[in-house]
């Protein structure tokens, strides 16, 4: 079996770390008759904590590594010494994780940004030592309490991309052929259907310095929202991207008319979340360079109402003032402005 490079959701089981005990010990100097109790507390449980991190884009390595604990605290000492505090335990998952608690289906929380932290299990607090009881009546307490235990979850991690730009289409559109040369990223393509088996991720570089995010998002067909084909799957994965690119095959592949997969493309958004449906987006027509391409193109406006912006990703050619568009589109100009970041077809 093949070993699986991209995982976008994943079982954890965290533990976090336990209280140390606090304990009863008497102070026994030389010159202090009554010494009384001194005995110290335990130390705090270490936490199980997320961190976002913009170098991770998978939650593959929680897939071979799902078992975390934190570091338990130590117990307290004598001459009223605390123990020390146990070690957190970072997990480091990508930005666009959601958390939800596998047994009450609570959702917990989610990772949006590079650095931002979320605690998954809580350290127990360290036990009280005697020294905390002593009273005037009462000045020679053997009393302590244990550390409380840490805090023990099974998780279900999700991960939903977070870019820009998502870029949709049907199985075969060119959306990897598409992302590899507006980027440096390297898909797998190939002339048969779901070629690519999960999100690519792009990074669309300018020459002033400027960057967009990219995610090619597998192939969809009809029936999608569903869960038909790899359905939700990949869904889920365009509903944090700021703007949609829906791009649309002008060949006529498999007898498909461009036409018809511009409407089935909006439906099955529109059934999935009505959000995404209203989002902006901009249509392209890839496949410019075969020769059957002119006429469905004139059908496809005729059709549609939409003047799509013109490409054969194949080629390169259009391929640059497609970057331009999106730059106009979600970039603020050079020297400041708001960005025009929703818009018409």
């Amino acid at each position: 079996m093949k070993a699986p490079t991209f995982i976008d959701r994943v079982q954890i089981h965290v533990r976090a770390g336990g209280g140390g005990n606090g304990v009863a010990t008497f102070r026994r100097e030389k010159f202090v008759p009554y010494g009384g109790p001194d005995g110290g507390d335990g130390g705090r449980g270490g936490d199980v904590i997320l961190v976002g991190d913009k170098d991770v884009d998978s939650l593959l390595h929680l897939y071979y590594q799902p078992n975390h604990r934190a570091q338990p605290g130590e117990p307290g000492r004598g001459k009223q010494q605390y123990g020390h505090a146990g070690a957190d335990c970072l997990i480091k998952v990508p930005c666009g994780t959601e958390v939800t608690d596998l047994q009450s289906e609570e959702w917990i929380g989610e990772i949006l940004e590079p650095g931002q932290t979320l605690v998954v299990g809580k350290g127990g607090k360290g036990g009280l030592g005697n020294m905390h009881f002593k009273t005037s009546t009462h000045q020679a307490p053997r009393e302590c309490t244990p550390g409380e235990e840490g805090e023990e979850r099974k998780l279900r991690l999700e991960l939903k991309l977070i870019s820009d730009i998502g870029l949709v289409g049907f199985p075969n559109a060119g959306k990897s052929t598409l992302i590899g040369r507006v980027s440096r990223a390297r898909p797998k393509v190939a002339p048969y259907p779901f070629t690519t088996l999960h999100p690519n991720i792009g990074i669309i570089e300018y020459d002033d310095y400027r960057t967009l995010r990219i995610a090619d998002i597998p192939g969809l067909i009809a029936g999608a929202h569903q869960g038909v084909g790899l359905g939700h799957d990949f869904l889920r994965h365009i509903e944090r991207t700021k703007f949609l690119v829906i791009l649309i095959d002008m060949a006529g592949t498999d007898g498909r008319h461009p036409a018809d997969d511009y409407f089935s493309l909006r439906r099955e958004l529109e059934l999935y979340s009505r959000d995404l449906a209203d989002r902006g987006f901009m249509t392209v027509a890839n496949k410019m360079d075969v020769p059957e391409s002119a006429q469905f193109l004139r059908e496809f406006v005729v059709r549609t109402g939409v003047t799509p912006v013109e490409m054969a990703a194949a080629t390169g050619d259009g391929v640059e003032a497609f970057k331009a568009a999106l730059a106009a589109r979600l970039l603020p100009p050079v020297g400041g402005g708001a960005a025009a970041g929703s818009g018409a077809p």
